[in-house]
């Protein structure tokens, strides 16, 4: 059976900026509802859940696989809901920016301690990018004048370390699409009682609403379509490599759209964050490659 053609490189880098885009949107969606008070935490959450799961839904349908609903993966479904849930509470007092750079640290400190916990070699670079990003996390977040609200860095850290967890969990599913459209869909229950636990503190606009609903159905919805056709043409480790973009875009986005001040010290935490896991990432790149190289050797 012959494998499919690479899709071509242009339509590859132009699907990998449209899925990042939409997912630095997703914290400028957020916290330009929350931060200005348009709803509250857990409305924005249910909205954006249930929004999330009608346009999978109505992607499957149109593609004539909407019998693919309906099959529950509750350990997608717990890690989705943590990661929707804390996202939004934590951008109660966290900027786009420092909120993203938090987010993606904590997703990419995740997978890289999965890997760990397998087995997978580090050498002593990769160690030291590892350490680099840490302290520049820990910089971020350690207390004083500029630092980040405590209970949103670590509500934060949380959604984070869910997304990773999800993200783990979603490279062993056969169908991804699907597999996130029931993810959605089994969200919506665990987010309603959410909402209802805050029923006292609920308030909404309907320009709130209306962000809630472009974050699900069209950064997360259409956001992870995009996402799926992109990776076609990325490796594993291109992939992780290219989500690096999503603080930078976010922060620059909250700076122009949002009149977000950037610190020196996102700035710097920034550097070290995303240098650090950009070293780690070329080193686990490069192995494959070294392997490759000498299993080649040895048949020659």
């Amino acid at each position: 059976m012959t494998q499919p053609p690479d899709p071509p490189v242009s339509r590859t880098l132009v699907l990998t900026f449209v899925a990042m885009a939409a997912f630095a949107a997703n914290s400028l969606l957020c916290r330009a509802a929350l931060g200005e008070g348009l709803v509250d935490a857990a409305t924005f959450t249910t909205v954006r859940v249930a929004s999330g799961a009608a346009m999978l839904g109505l992607i499957l349908s149109l593609r004539g696989r909407v019998t693919a609903l309906g099959k529950a993966d509750w350990r997608n479904t717990a890690m989705l809901f943590t990661y929707m849930a804390c996202f939004s509470f934590a951008y109660l007092s966290l900027g786009a920016g420092t909120g993203a750079l938090i987010l993606f640290g904590a997703v990419q400190m995740t997978m890289f301690g999965a890997a760990l916990a397998k087995g997978e070699p580090f050498s002593p670079l990769s160690w030291a990018g590892l350490g680099m990003a840490g302290l520049g996390l820990a910089y971020l977040v350690f207390p004083g004048v500029t630092a980040p609200d405590p209970l949103g860095a670590v509500l934060m850290a949380v959604a984070g370390a869910a997304w990773g967890g999800y993200s783990l969990l979603g490279r062993r599913a056969a169908e991804p699409l699907s597999s996130t459209a029931n993810a959605f869909l089994f969200c919506v229950p665990p987010v309603l009682l959410v909402s209802l636990a805050f029923r006292s503190e609920s308030s909404g606009s309907v320009a709130g609403i209306a962000l809630a609903i472009a974050s699900g159905a069209i950064a997360s919805g259409c956001g992870y379509v995009v996402w799926y056709a992109a990776l076609r043409g990325l490796s594993a480790a291109r992939a992780a490599t290219v989500q690096l973009s999503v603080p930078a875009i976010a922060g620059f986005g909250g700076v122009a759209l949002l009149g977000e001040a950037p610190t020196l010290r996102l700035v710097l935490a920034s550097a070290a964050i995303l240098g650090g896991v950009a070293i780690v990432l070329s080193r686990r790149s490069a192995a494959p490659r070294g392997k490759r190289a000498a299993r080649a050797s040895e048949k020659a």
